[in-house]
């Protein structure tokens, strides 16, 4: 029974660990991957990992301040329970996402599933509007129509468990969503980590109803409502970038320096990618050396591959397009002009 648990909670899967925020793989958990699990499979199970902790840890969390809200009748500490249920309950879409994600390619769905993440991560937003809507809601009422708040003792221990279980929750999707490069959990975690900032304000609301200012509580409420509304915009921001084919530049430019620096390119003409889902998807198109051999091009694609493969681990795919290196001669007469290396 406990081993079952331990394997739910993912536990049995944590043998592979990446050790960077590019994803470089230490070599011993690269030789027990190669060629038994497919990469994409063996970083979804470290996000379900960090999902299935994260939904753990900030259930607990949500259902303990949940008990000195009904003790308390704090307006402060509601917005932040519900902010905190809302967002345990993120891990619901991208838990599907990431499961979906595994699915191999249909002929439908050549690339796969990878943008039902993207998918989830506009549910994430949606459901962080909800929450700071309700918050809002609510500290806008207790302020027109004052309540006494009771408790001060266990409210502000309430916000110190909402900043303690938060700051867990981001440690955890932070580095993993940097190790397999999903932008939905790293937003996620970012947003985790306000969370429990916010957190820290009910404890100063309890100090100041208890120095005798009790529309301190609402005026918190208010204030984590507006930090939730930042959070949507934050989120949103990273999520639509992604949803729109945007990636970092500086991706771009280690691409491109790969290139660059390969012995045999004349330029780089130019150099794409994309995200599906925590995998990368790039293209590029180069100018060689037009006494190269088509064997000898052969083996510097390979090269520039392996490079931007050692540098980028989230790399999934690399086509090269080779043009003639010489702008005087007809591509016609290249032996291997405008051919692409997939």
């Amino acid at each position: 029974m406990i081993s079952k648990v331990l394997d739910w909670l993912g536990f049995g899967s944590q043998d592979r660990r990446d050790d960077g925020v590019h994803g470089h793989v230490r070599d011993d958990a690269h030789d027990h991957t190669h060629g038994v699990v497919d990469p994409t499979i063996a970083t979804t199970t470290r996000g379900i990992w960090a999902i299935k902790w994260s939904f753990l840890i900030l259930a607990v969390t949500a259902a303990l301040q949940l008990v000195v809200v009904f003790v308390s009748d704090s307006v402060a500490l509601l917005a932040d329970t519900i902010h905190n249920i809302g967002d345990a309950g993120t891990a619901i879409p991208l838990w599907i996402a990431f499961v979906l994600a595994r699915r191999k390619p249909t002929p439908t769905f050549t690339y796969g599933y990878g943008r039902v993440e993207d998918l989830a991560g506009i549910i994430i937003v949606l459901i962080i509007l909800f929450s700071a809507l309700v918050a809002g809601y609510e500290a806008m009422d207790r302020l027109f129509y004052p309540h006494p708040v009771l408790q001060l003792g266990w409210l502000a221990a309430a916000g110190l468990i909402g900043f303690l279980g938060n700051e867990a929750v981001a440690v955890f999707r932070i580095r993993v969503g940097r190790q397999i490069n999903s932008a939905a959990l790293i937003a996620d975690g970012y947003h985790a980590r306000t969370d429990g900032l916010t957190s820290l304000a009910v404890v100063l609301g309890a100090f100041g109803v208890w120095m005798g200012f009790p529309l301190a509580d609402p005026i918190v409420g208010l204030i984590i409502t507006v930090a939730i509304l930042g959070i949507v915009w934050q989120s949103a921001r990273a999520v639509l970038t992604r949803m729109l084919d945007g990636v970092e530049p500086q991706m771009i430019d280690e691409l491109r320096h790969t290139a660059e620096s390969a012995k045999g390119v004349r330029r780089v003409e130019s150099v794409r990618a994309r995200w599906l889902g925590h995998r990368l998807y790039a293209e590029m198109t180069l100018a060689v050396d037009p006494t190269l051999s088509l064997a000898s091009v052969y083996k510097l694609v390979d090269e520039i591959r392996g490079h931007a493969r050692g540098h980028l681990a989230a790399l999934e795919s690399l086509n090269v397009e080779v043009l003639p290196g010489s702008g005087r001669e007809s591509p016609e007469h290249h032996p291997h002009a405008n051919a692409t290396f997939p």
